[in-house]
């Protein structure tokens, strides 16, 4: 069975669970459950239904037994059961209606095996020595290398700058373009639209998350994450906004390190005055991606979150990205002031294009996604490229001894070179 996202997470797993409807076919199960060396305490009542309900907050076993005596609706309820099971679960459904169309469906859905009661001995027997046999058998790894984790936080230097619009375009691209298995995290509780970009429900996953740190783990997040395409999955939250969301940060933090360990890439969509309030949630970021556009106040916030990031997150290596950038003509500051102001070079322009961005809000899109030959969508190919080179790059690198001197960015004490006219 699957589970609605698989990151590769490993859980610790009970070798058997079996979920009965009645004490007959529990008593069969027993004696040779006991065979197997598992405790007969691993049969209980609940059939299918309790089945579901019992997966959905506790991890799956790896050999599950479900009887579907008292289903009404078996195909509605299989599918529910495939969204709670973890990946590699191996499915044995017992019932008492003899039809093979029945028996077709339940197979097409990824069980193992379906048996009619009263249940045999020899034919359990038989049926639990496969499953163990497709539980124990060496699993095919991919001969593709594992590509270096990616932690990136995209902050912008003023709202409506376009942050979350680089944020879900940058992880659309790292997933499809790039192939990195990728996770979306938007911290705006209340007004996050990242979800929204992708055509998403946002879920309760990220809420409860906050209100319940402690339940934070591989499970949980594979339970909560919104699963946008095969290598991109999203976490966010649609809060009441008389909801006011307390927390002191460590449960973003958890999340992160929860995303990191699970999946190559982790874009979180971090809303400035948060990054201020809990600079734990930078101090881990290998990339920062710094939204900013050609305005007088942008600049000003510009300097300042530079300034910042380099106290509290020094660690980092900071991209500025200029957003919905438009001809000279028409631009607040010219780019060149613009640098001036800053002290240093914009890294990415990304030009402005109204009616890309009306029609990938009109289909539910990325940008990146709707435009992908587009002017537009170029540089943000390009920051993703830059994004991994840059990460890939440090994790390639050579070690040599650390010292004093390497703490230093000899860099960024030698003497600018002027600018061609």
């Amino acid at each position: 069975m699957n589970a609605p996202w698989k990151p590769g997470m490993m859980t610790i797993r009970d070798p058997f669970q079996a979920y009965v409807c009645d004490d007959w076919t529990a008593e069969a199960i027993r004696p040779l459950i006991l065979e197997q060396g598992w405790s007969p305490d691993r049969v209980v009542k609940g059939g299918l239904r309790g089945a579901v309900q019992s997966l959905a907050v506790s991890a799956s076993p790896q050999i599950l037994l479900v009887d579907l005596s008292e289903t009404a609706d078996p195909t509605t309820e299989i599918g529910n059961l495939a969204e709670v099971c973890e990946p590699g679960t191996v499915v044995i459904a017992v019932g008492q209606v003899n039809d093979v169309r029945l028996y077709r469906m339940l197979m097409s859905s990824g069980l193992h095996d379906y048996l009619l009661k009263p249940i045999g001995a020899d034919q359990l027997r038989d049926t639990i020595a496969q499953a163990r046999t497709i539980v124990h058998a060496p699993r095919l790894t991919d001969s593709t290398p594992e590509k270096t984790p990616c932690s990136v936080a995209v902050v912008g230097a003023r709202g409506g700058v376009g942050t979350s619009t680089v944020a879900t375009s940058l992880g659309w691209l790292m997933a499809d373009r790039l192939e990195r298995r990728t996770a979306i995290l938007d911290l705006d509780v209340h007004f996050g639209t990242a979800a929204l970009s992708l055509d998403l429900e946002p879920g309760r996953g990220l809420v409860d998350a906050i209100d319940n740190p402690s339940r934070i783990d591989g499970l949980f997040l594979e339970r909560a994450m919104v699963k946008a395409s095969e290598k991109l999955a999203i976490l966010s939250a649609e809060a009441p906004i008389g909801a006011p969301i307390m927390t002191d940060g460590m449960a973003f933090a958890q999340l992160q390190d929860e995303m990191r360990a699970n999946f190559e890439t982790t874009i979180v969509d971090l809303p400035r005055g948060m990054m201020i309030q809990q600079p734990m949630l930078v101090s881990a970021a290998q990339t920062i991606v710094l939204v900013t556009e050609f305005t007088l106040a942008a600049a000003r916030d510009t300097i300042r979150l530079l300034s910042w990031l380099k106290i509290h997150a020094p660690q980092s290596t900071v991209l500025t990205v200029a957003n919905r950038v438009q001809p000279a003509a028409l631009a607040e500051i010219a780019q060149t002031d613009f640098e001036g102001s800053i002290e240093r070079p914009v890294d990415i322009l990304v030009p402005y294009d109204l009616k890309l961005m009306v029609q990938a809000a009109k289909m539910g899109k990325t940008v990146a996604e709707q435009g992908r030959s587009s002017r537009t969508v170029a540089p943000l190919i390009d920051l993703a490229q830059r994004i991994c080179a840059s990460v890939e790059g440090t994790a390639n690198a050579t070690p040599t001894r650390r010292g004093l001197l390497d703490r230093f960015d000899f860099r960024a004490l030698m003497p600018k070179r002027p600018k061609d006219d």
